[in-house]
């Protein structure tokens, strides 16, 4: 864990501050623009390397990441290991209240290529780990069976607890503290701070 310093991921992307409402329902004070991660692709390889090195040890036939950053880790990943890659994709209209109303779809075009699936879900960054567990519940609801959780960087870890409370195996090459809240217990909410909607 010391050679993957969460920092220099973090330094990657674009952070600000502020008080949002995340995709799982949670809130934050600091928000990621993940989008630019894989751009320098040079610095971000190694930390994939690592998570590959992690993950075949599942032995997963397929490695599957939500729309957009898990995907393209999940292809990067799936080249090294040798699996499949596939993704899922965010459905409009999912529950706009309350926690985890998320939706992601499996393309109809995966669902019949490997009946009875060892699939390993990614993302790139996970915090609450809404989009990973959108991807797990449409991936058991199709039949597959999920053998392990990866991510270069784990903030927090409300996200990888829900796993590994379900005894899946999740990998995280490394981690950082991360403060989230639910809207009933959150400080900027008490304080009046007005309220952004992201992700």
């Amino acid at each position: 864990m010391t050679d993957f310093p969460s920092s220099d991921l973090i330094e990657l992307v674009a952070g600000r501050r502020g008080h949002f409402r995340t995709e799982s329902g949670y809130h934050s004070a600091l928000w990621f623009d993940l989008d630019p991660l894989f751009a320098a692709s040079d610095k971000v390889w190694p930390y994939v390397e690592a998570l590959s090195d992690m993950l075949i040890k599942d032995k997963p036939d397929v490695i599957c990441g939500p729309l957009r950053g898990g995907a393209f880790l999940a292809q990067q990943l799936s080249e090294i290991i040798g699996s499949e890659f596939w993704y899922t994709e965010p459905v409009s209209g999912g529950a706009d209240t309350g926690l985890f109303g998320a939706c992601y779809r499996l393309p109809e075009g995966f669902v019949n290529r490997m009946p009875e699936a060892r699939v390993a879900i990614v993302d790139d960054v996970v915090s609450a780990g809404s989009s990973l567990r959108a991807t797990d519940t449409e991936l058991r609801a199709k039949g597959f069976k999920v053998v392990a959780v990866g991510t270069l960087l784990a903030l927090g870890t409300v996200g990888t607890s829900y796993f590994s409370n379900r005894k899946v195996p999740v990998h995280a090459v490394t981690s950082d503290p991360f403060d989230l809240w639910q809207p009933a217990d959150c400080p900027h909410c008490k304080a009046g701070v007005p309220l952004e909607r992201v992700g």
